[in-house]
């Protein structure tokens, strides 16, 4: 299936590993001429060289945090002009939240919230303008069934979740469409990060653990990060411009609700 996005400019946050790469992987199969921009030069070039071989679109690249002002500039110097905009910033850690004072959250919600509302902000009126958009947020199955130690997660996500729902109507018709993607646990560090820290937490081994993740879950199985990215570049897409405002969760059917 052609998606009709060769030849648009997309930035991709949060790019060097894991979804985000997993993403810019799958919109430089389409032709995207992508902007990439990652904290590690090192991870952040290799991506860069990686995807240069699969696509004959220009694979840039900046070195930047994006939950700060000056990462943001930064990207946006770069590629001032962007049709697709992929917003990922890396989760808080883990923890209890009896433990977490004003800094843990005031941190949280300014990665895991704000600079993709701050991103948002710069680039959705030129997208209306120029006829095309599409925004992606990277957010978590926790905004539907929150996960045990993430506490600061959950809230920065669904605080983000719910600002969206708010904003995502404003330009579809001026082709411009926001939707969120919601993965759960993925064949990512992150992902086992994550399945380590349950098992230490009930006091089992990460390999019991993660045997008993595969046990409970309808898939079986970690997702794919190549499935997540296939599901971006959708959203993405030419024919996608009919939605917008949707959560979209990818989790192997662990979440049973109907909503």
């Amino acid at each position: 299936m052609d998606l009709g996005i060769s030849g648009k400019q997309g930035i991709v946050c949060g790019a060097s590993q894991g979804l985000g790469l997993a993403c810019a992987r799958a919109l430089a199969g389409e032709g995207v001429s992508l902007t990439l921009i990652a904290r590690n030069s090192e991870p952040l070039q290799a991506a860069v060289d990686n995807l240069s071989q699969l696509s004959s679109a220009e694979i840039t690249s900046v070195v930047g945090d994006i939950t700060t002002d000056a990462g943001r500039d930064a990207v946006l110097q770069a590629c001032p002009k962007p049709d697709i905009l992929i917003n990922n910033a890396g989760g808080p850690p883990p923890g209890d939240f009896r433990d977490w004072r004003q800094k843990d959250w005031f941190d949280a919600v300014n990665s895991n919230m704000f600079s993709a509302i701050d991103m948002i902000r710069r680039t959705l009126d030129g997208m209306a303008e120029r006829g095309f958009g599409r925004i992606v947020n990277i957010t978590s199955t926790a905004v539907k069934s929150p996960m045990p130690g993430l506490g600061l997660s959950n809230g920065a996500r669904a605080g983000l979740t719910g600002w969206v729902a708010g904003v995502a109507r404003e330009k579809v018709r001026d082709n411009v469409t926001i939707n969120n993607l919601l993965p759960g646990l993925f064949a990512t560090d992150r992902g086992r990060g994550y399945l380590a820290y349950r098992a230490a937490q009930e006091g089992v081994s990460g390999e019991a653990y993660e045997q008993q993740f595969y046990a409970t879950s309808p898939a079986g199985r970690l997702g794919d990060p190549e499935e997540f990215g296939a599901t971006c570049a959708f959203l993405c897409s030419a024919m996608s411009g009919y939605m917008s405002g949707q959560n979209i969760l990818l989790d192997g059917g662990v979440y049973s609700g109907t909503y």
